[in-house]
């Protein structure tokens, strides 16, 4: 399995909004693909920034060939319509994990 992470900081004037616009338009569109399984938001906490808030917003993918798929064919136009809606709004990087491993509760060996 891999996790497909996209960090984003959102300047805060619009982070209602575009919170809004990513629940309700970006991920229905990124999960329409069929590319991925599953996704979480989260927000960092400990980062604390009067310019802006950050966002993880992690997408659980099948394999690198999948991943690598979404990435040439599909994450472009996905990618282009956010960053015109919200242009010199936000920053955005993206990281690719390899899950190595998964645990629920209290596993002890």
């Amino acid at each position: 399995m891999v996790l497909y992470n996209v960090t984003v900081k959102i300047n805060n004037d619009v982070r209602e909004e575009w919170l809004q616009w990513m629940r309700k338009v970006h991920i229905p569109h990124v999960m329409a693909t069929g590319s991925f399984l599953s996704y979480r938001i989260s927000r960092l906490v400990s980062l604390e920034d009067a310019d802006g808030t950050t966002y993880a917003f992690q997408y659980l993918c099948q394999d690198m060939a999948t991943l690598h798929h979404y990435q040439v064919y599909q994450s472009p136009e996905l990618q282009k319509e956010h960053a015109d809606r919200y242009r010199d709004q936000f920053v955005a990087f993206r990281t690719v994990l390899e899950i190595l491993e998964e645990g629920i509760g209290n596993q002890v060996n």
